[in-house]
């Protein structure tokens, strides 16, 4: 078995403990400069999924997590601007041309950073940004709630949902212009630092080349609720800097606890979804037959239950590790009170009404929902 670890597992774990956890407390405090940014693409890590031929690493999903863990651990803002690269960059390998041709490669290679403005797209039948066509183009109005990355990134994904139901994703600049603007960026508990912003679009028209993904809207859906079935690497990386900053009796309980629970997320993560899988269907819709119904329930059931369990174990590792610290931990210039706030974004990111629930239920101690029908 071969133990050497990938050469961007190397490179996330040199800027981790060179500059990224180093600085993050200054950053926290003060936002990700934009150097830190210019040391992400430098380093190749943009590309860590992305196609060989154009430039990308196409390592394979275990590096790719390993990494995120890494730089989670070490400096959450920076990671959370920098993973909203990723989805771009996949929007794109499956995408339209000439956007396809014109970005995969910049994007691929570091050259450009991307950010992402579609967690909206979850509210439907509710279509915060409407999109309609105009003048050979597209024309997006409405609100986009959440925007991170303001001021660092060099383009964005933008998508909106037409009249007809199709989801529609175009790339644009990332910067203010006629039609769209940016509010200021937004004090939060915790990430104040990734520059998240919300976007007011009135009349922003964008070419029919800029154009990445049109699809219908329960076909995109059902790609993404996979997605937010699963835990987020970063969970398992903010978990294990709490833990490094615990003395060896207290940490090994907890260690044991997310060496087990990492390996069963990740290998439900590479396992393919079941027959009958719908993706946003409901158990009142049903999805193909009885068995498959069934068999859809307790493959969302038991995701959802490994991602509950992860969340608790975050939750005790980055309290245990402000407990040890005691009072100093109150301070703003505390590592363990960061990664405590931290935690507390990662309960919400990526959330839905689906995950919510479950984690309620999880948290009120009630059994989890194994998805049994009345005959």
């Amino acid at each position: 078995m071969d133990l050497t670890p990938h050469p961007l597992v190397v490179r996330a774990r040199r800027l981790a403990a060179d500059l990224l956890a180093p600085e993050a407390e200054r950053v926290d405090q003060e936002g990700v400069p934009r150097s830190h940014i210019e040391a992400v693409k430098r380093s190749g890590l943009l590309g860590v999924s992305a196609p060989a031929d154009h430039g990308g690493a196409g390592a394979p999903p275990a590096v790719a997590r390993e990494v995120a863990e890494i730089l989670a651990g070490a400096c959450g803002a920076t990671w959370f601007v920098q993973t909203q690269h990723h989805t771009p960059v996949q929007t794109l390998v499956r995408g339209e041309r000439p956007a396809r041709d014109r970005l995969l490669g910049p994007l691929s290679r570091g050259e450009l950073l991307s950010g992402v403005a579609y967690a909206h797209l979850r509210s439907y039948p509710r279509r915060p940004v409407r999109v309609r066509p105009e003048r050979g183009g597209w024309r997006f109005d409405g609100t986009v709630p959440w925007y991170t990355g303001w001021g660092l990134n060099d383009v964005m994904l933008l998508a909106g949902v037409t009249d007809s139901g199709e989801v529609l994703f175009a790339f644009t600049e990332a910067r203010e212009r006629p039609g769209l603007r940016a509010s200021e960026p937004m004090r939060l508990a915790a990430l104040t630092a990734a520059r998240t912003v919300s976007l007011e679009l009135d009349g922003l028209w964008l070419p029919a080349e800029a154009v990445a993904l049109r699809t219908p809207y329960d076909r995109w859906a059902a790609g993404d609720r996979i997605k937010t079935l699963h835990t987020s690497p970063a969970v398992f990386g903010i978990t294990e800097a709490a833990l490094s900053l615990l003395d060896t009796g207290t940490a090994a309980p907890l260690r044991a606890r997310l060496s087990g629970i990492r390996r069963r997320a990740y290998q439900l993560a590479d396992g393919p979804p079941p027959e009958g899988w719908t993706g946003p269907a409901t158990r009142a819709q049903g999805a193909g037959t009885e068995s498959e119904a069934r068999a859809v329930d307790a493959w969302v059931t038991e995701r959802l239950a490994v991602r509950a369990d992860a969340y608790e174990l975050l939750r005790t590792s980055t309290t245990a590790a402000v407990v040890a610290g005691g009072g100093r931990a109150m301070a703003l210039t505390s590592r363990a009170q960061r990664l405590a706030r931290e935690a507390l974004f990662l309960l919400v990111q990526g959330q839905t009404a689906e995950s919510r629930e479950a984690h309620l239920r999880a948290l009120g101690g009630a059994p989890a929902d194994t998805g049994e029908r009345n005959p």
